[in-house]
């Protein structure tokens, strides 16, 4: 291995773990120790630049394709690199964290991609971030048979031509690790949880004929593309394998990257695999920037935005044009469904939603699409199989017929639906039980028959800030006020303590997800992301 002199260690301030040791080498600690100090600097002025973006958009309302890297967009003539034959079919892809019977399912599911979350799907307890590497590690060596000590049912690999490929996601640059410090501050969460993975595995995957692959979130700039970009050559060079090993999908969930997909596929080119049109972070995105843009920026409820929006098929139409224009794969939306093993009714009808949904995809020229839930995973298929055949992806399709001007984009006052008082009650009834169980640290969580995660909670918290800043009045003639928000919060707790029983009320963390959720909701210095004032309430 040629490295340079490593840095001092990073010191690790947790209680031990078991396996931890196999983890945290004292050689990858290191790694991710001069990642840290080569890089870390940057990532900060880049949050400081999101601010200053923001600033800008609350002064302008309004955003624009970048006129500084208008040649970059002119010019026909670059692509990405092709794709790796492990990526190179992507058509239905698995997404849940990195627990081990999740891990063992995920692999096993018949989805082509296993997107392995140590982001918005996991709570980043230390447990979560340290066993999540440690099952990866496993299930690459084959050591990661599972026996659920509840129920005693056994998992175990299917053969290694029958299992998915992992693209794993780490967090976004917002978040640190409060368990990992260098020279007395906390190391950002996405340097560890991608400097871990790479340095134990990247040899690993090489050898057994994949490599590297990595799901980008929260990407708000084609800058902060260019920051993961040198992240990569310097650990390929750090750990002696290949340029354009690594592959890099970057989901595009926030507004502002939307307006920069081509120059971020630039910036990654030796490096990109795709684009991913991510939904809930991306709606929880537009409130955020234009949350004081008046009442043509107010959303309705969450469950009326659907794909078929005009501003979401301005989106997504958009990102199918870019990607195939450079060469690179278009991965769809989630499908978030959990079949219900006691209402065959409810399965009927969402499976008929969830087939309608990914054929939409499949005819508007994705490549692929997620699911959450094994059981979606045949659905997904058969409509991209419907359309590809027996062709690995669609890239050949430009959609050379759509045309986005920058204000499709941002025009949320196309959609003919308003905020309604069901809409306010949902979003509390939703974050309440997301924030409660993400604070016993869990990351993806069944509610309502849909698999929901961090993303979730944001989108609920961030209307219900945005309705009653704007005044919003519902159907039944009620104003959205603080009051209002606390009453039926009030109320969504008392329902749960009755519904789940006093016991396991008292057992839960009820009362603090209560009072999270109306801190992020009602607070009048609106909090970046959730997870920042949760995280120093996570225990672990």
């Amino acid at each position: 291995m040629s490295a340079p002199a490593p840095s001092p260690l990073a010191v690790v301030d947790a209680e031990p773990l078991p396996r931890q040791e196999e983890v945290l080498t004292e050689a990858a600690l290191a790694f991710v120790a001069e990642l840290h100090r080569r890089f870390t600097p940057r990532r900060d002025e880049l949050l400081a630049r999101r601010a200053e973006r923001r600033a800008e958009i609350a002064r302008t309302s309004t955003l624009d394709f970048l006129p500084e890297t208008a040649a970059i967009r002119a010019d026909d003539s670059w692509k990405v690199a092709p794709a790796p034959a492990a990526l190179n079919d992507r058509r239905v892809e698995i997404t849940g964290p990195t627990d081990r019977k999740m891990t063992i399912n995920a692999l096993n599911s018949g989805a082509k991609v296993w997107l392995a979350d140590f982001e918005d799907a996991s709570a980043p307890t230390w447990e979560n971030v340290v066993t999540g590497q440690v099952n990866l590690i496993d299930a690459y060596n084959r050591k990661i048979d599972f026996t659920d000590p509840r129920s005693g049912k056994s998992y175990a690999l299917k053969s290694a031509d029958q299992l998915t490929t992992v693209v794993m996601r780490p967090r976004g640059w917002h978040l640190e690790e409060r368990h990992l410090t260098f020279d007395g501050r906390p190391v950002p969460g996405a340097l560890v949880d991608f400097g871990l993975y790479f340095f134990h595995n990247a040899q690993r995957l090489i050898d057994l004929g994949k490599g590297p692959y990595f799901y980008l979130p929260k990407t708000e700039s084609h800058l902060e593309a260019r920051l993961w970009n040198d992240i990569f050559v310097f650990a390929q060079d750090y750990v002696g394998i290949p340029q354009g090993t690594v592959r890099a999908t970057v989901l595009i969930e926030t507004i502002t990257a939307a307006y920069e997909m081509e120059e971020i596929l630039y910036e990654l080119r030796d490096h990109a695999a795709g684009l991913n049109a991510g939904r809930w972070d991306y709606l929880f995105s537009i409130v955020k920037n234009f949350r004081d843009g008046g009442a043509k920026f107010v959303l309705p409820d969450r469950n009326a935005v659907t794909m078929t929006a005009p501003f979401m098929r301005a989106y997504t139409e958009l990102l199918v044009r870019t990607c195939h224009k450079r060469g690179a794969h278009a991965i769809g939306g989630m499908a978030a469904f959990i079949p219900s093993r006691k209402d065959a009714e409810v399965n009927k009808v969402a499976f008929e939603k969830v087939k309608a949904d990914k054929d939409r995809e499949a005819g508007d020229g994705f490549d692929g699409s997620w699911v959450a839930h094994p059981d979606l995973v045949p659905i997904a298929m058969a409509s991209f199989d419907a359309v590809l055949g027996d062709r690995p992806n669609q890239k050949d399709r430009l959609r050379e017929d759509v045309s986005v001007a920058p204000g499709d984009l941002i025009a949320i006052d196309s959609l003919d639906a308003r905020p309604t008082y069901d809409g306010l009650r949902n979003a509390v009834q939703v974050g309440v039980r997301y924030i409660e169980a993400w604070l016993r640290g869990l990351g993806a969580v069944a509610i309502f028959n849909l698999m929901e995660d961090a993303a979730t909670a944001e989108i609920s918290r961030s209307q219900i800030w945005q309705w009653i800043n704007a005044g919003v009045v519902f159907e039944n003639g009620e104003t959205a006020t603080p009051e209002l928000a606390r009453k039926v919060a009030a109320e969504e707790l008392a329902a749960i303590r009755a519904e789940i029983g006093e016991e396991a009320f008292a057992a839960g963390k009820w009362q603090q997800a209560h009072d999270l959720l109306l801190h992020v909701s009602l607070d009048a210095d609106y909090a970046d992301f959730l997870t920042l004032p949760a995280y120093e309430q996570l225990v672990g």
